[in-house]
């Protein structure tokens, strides 16, 4: 199974992630494990970036597939991109269709308070220089759509066909996130799709 959480920079995806993970029942793959390696040798957004990251996290998931890995995979998704929408589709294809996806949320004052906690820029050096990171949340957040409370735009295929949890981290520890999600998912199955808010 392929439990994606998406949601916008710095809301908990890798931590709620890592105490999914510490619960024995998925293995974490978080978004920055493919960035990190490249961005020294490629620079961000380069052609030869793209083309790797995007390999190295198909590969990934295509092994998880294969050898039975129940996998939590956390990623920045625009839901108004067409891009985004198309390599989402192509990653739940991979699990064939044994998908569940967490949105979390947060206000932007806490993400940019958790932007620059400890745990993130240990797993995520590319986030250090805090004052360029914190205005590259901004930026995000001004220009993509990134939760459904803005609409889903092209992602609503996709959504609407697969559970779809809603998860508000604001004031919420990362393991009872995770304790939330775990409920949840034992109250649903990859064949009942629909949005669940907690």
């Amino acid at each position: 199974m392929l439990l994606m959480v998406f949601g916008p920079p710095a809301v908990g995806k890798m931590t709620v992630g890592r105490a999914l993970a510490d619960t024995g029942r998925f293995r974490l793959f978080h978004n920055h494990a493919t960035i990190e390696p490249l961005l020294e040798t490629f620079g961000h957004g380069t052609e030869p970036f793209n083309l790797l990251n995007e390999e190295f996290r198909r590969r990934v998931l295509e092994e998880a597939a294969r050898h039975g890995i129940d996998l939590v995979f956390s990623i920045v998704w625009a839901l108004d991109s067409e891009g985004d929408r198309d390599v989402i589709r192509s990653y739940v294809d991979i699990f064939d269709g044994e998908v569940a996806f967490v949105e979390l949320r947060a206000d932007l004052n806490t993400r940019l308070s958790r932007n620059g906690t400890e745990q993130r820029l240990l797993h995520k050096p590319s986030k250090r220089d805090l004052e360029w990171s914190d205005a590259n949340v901004r930026e995000m957040e001004s220009t993509w759509v990134m939760t459904s409370e803005d609409g889903t735009g092209v992602a609503t295929d996709l959504l609407s066909t697969h559970p779809h949890l809603v998860l508000d981290t604001t004031d919420l520890a990362p393991e009872e996130s995770a304790a939330r999600i775990l409920s949840w998912l034992e109250s649903t199955t990859t064949s009942t799709a629909g949005v669940s808010t907690t």
